[in-house]
């Protein structure tokens, strides 16, 4: 079986041929859907917003979400209607979360955000999961699917997180897949609740992503999930260069 990505990197020194990089005002536009072994990320439609709910019940999910709980049909439309319209200004690509894989069942979101087109760069960040899923893989497998899709398919040179200074397993997560831990923006945002928080930066260039591909590969097997399919995502033929 070939290696997960093969089909569009290869394992030696993992740097994308120029010539097979889409342009980079093709960069991370819809329609995008990623799928793994248990999870998939689908795009962002009205359908979903029925078992999001249902999904962002738990007040545990919202303490360090900057803007706030997302857990009545109010916030929760007001927050997918933002995302849309982020999503038509081209800055935002939003997914949700579905797992086990086939069966519809919305557990999360997460997106790519702060697209920087001409700098080949983004920021994947607004992910929450049920608290049922918390520690299952899920968040690992979709961190995977997102980032190889970013560096392998995209051919992104930087991915970024942001993180609230205080939520310390969120930091502690992304290092174990082997983000680089940048620095803090001190009182770099105010939240939902009047907090002025510290803001952790962490990010995976182009050239460290082989080694933290291989990492989140060996995290993937030691939870038994298997390789995740191959070769690059489906993606509307429109957005291919000529």
């Amino acid at each position: 079986m070939p290696a997960r990505g093969s089909a569009i990197r290869g394992d030696g020194v993992g740097l994308m041929m120029e010539r097979s990089r889409p342009p980079a005002e093709l960069l991370l536009r819809p329609p995008v859907r990623l799928q793994g072994t248990t999870v998939e990320l689908l795009p962002l439609e009205r359908a979903h917003w029925a078992g999001l709910l249902e999904a962002a019940a738990d007040p545990r999910i919202w303490t360090y979400v900057l803007g706030g709980p997302r857990n009545t049909p109010e916030s929760l439309e007001a927050a997918l209607r933002r995302l849309e319209e982020e999503q038509e200004r081209g800055v935002t690509l939003p997914f949700t979360v579905v797992s086990p894989v086939g069966s519809g069942r919305p557990v999360g979101q997460t997106q790519y955000m702060e697209i920087r087109r001409e700098h080949r760069r983004a920021e994947i960040g607004g992910t929450w999961y049920a608290p049922s899923l918390w520690g299952t893989g899920v968040n690992v497998e979709a961190k995977y699917l997102l980032l190889r899709h970013a560096f392998d398919h995209e051919g992104l040179e930087r991915v970024e997180f942001k993180t609230d200074e205080r939520n310390v397993r969120s930091q502690r997560a992304l290092e174990k897949i082997g983000a680089t831990r940048e620095g803090v923006f001190r009182r770099h945002s105010i939240t939902w609740d009047g907090f002025v928080r510290n803001s952790v930066y962490y990010s995976v260039i182009a050239s460290e992503w082989p080694s933290v591909r291989a990492r989140l590969e060996t995290m993937l097997d030691a939870l038994g999930r298997g390789p995740s399919p191959p070769g690059p995502a489906p993606r509307d033929a429109s957005r291919d260069p000529p």
